[in-house]
């Protein structure tokens, strides 16, 4: 449905999330795949969507070239706890510390998309609060084991054996929690077809 609506414009995913790449598959979405390094440094200053809006423009503007039908798009995700923004950890014990913290507890996932054109920069997000049980440390031992999850933010999947076992409640976009807010991107899609 997307497809032919957005046919005029070269879409730009910048990002190498295989999850947020899957989710554009499956919206029907023709894009390309254009990476550039950035130091992704916020002021300590900003808080919960305040960060990731921030990191969204700052991914958008390290592309200071645009054509006239490009459509150029950027996402950052984090978990915000206890008024802290868990990132994708360091490493093993940092996982292992991140999930400790969450266990028995509710914490927000937040998500920001950047649409960049040649004329326009427009910044949307979304908000889920994910609870946890209790996770033993074994199971925290075992998941970070077996499914390495050193490249998300707050060290867990959803869609993994941790979501599985371990969640106990969400509130808000499921897919925001995979790593993109699918409904919100979808509607704002739409809205870039109608323009012209």
């Amino acid at each position: 449905m997307l497809k032919d609506k957005l046919s005029k414009y070269n879409i730009i995913l910048a990002s190498g999330s295989p999850r947020r790449q899957q989710f554009f598959q499956e919206m029907n979405v023709p894009f390309v795949i254009q990476l550039k390094e950035i130091e992704e440094v916020y002021p300590q200053s900003l808080k919960a969507e305040e960060i990731t809006n921030y990191l969204a423009q700052l991914k958008a503007n390290a592309f200071q070239v645009l054509h006239t039908n490009d459509l150029l798009i950027t996402s950052d995700t984090i978990v915000w706890h206890e008024d802290q923004a868990l990132g994708k950890p360091k490493n093993y014990e940092d996982a292992f510390q991140m999930l400790l913290s969450l266990s028995g507890k509710t914490h927000q996932v937040i998500t920001s998309v950047c649409f960049k054109t040649i004329n326009s920069i427009e910044t949307i997000h979304e908000v889920t609060k994910v609870s946890f049980k209790e996770l033993s440390n074994d199971e925290i031992n075992y998941y970070l084991e077996i499914y390495k999850p050193f490249d998300k933010a707050g060290s867990y999947g959803i869609q993994e054996w941790i979501g599985l076992i371990g969640i106990i409640c969400i509130d808000g976009s499921y897919t925001n929690v995979v790593g993109l807010p699918v409904e919100k991107v979808y509607t704002k899609l739409l809205e870039y077809a109608k323009i012209n």
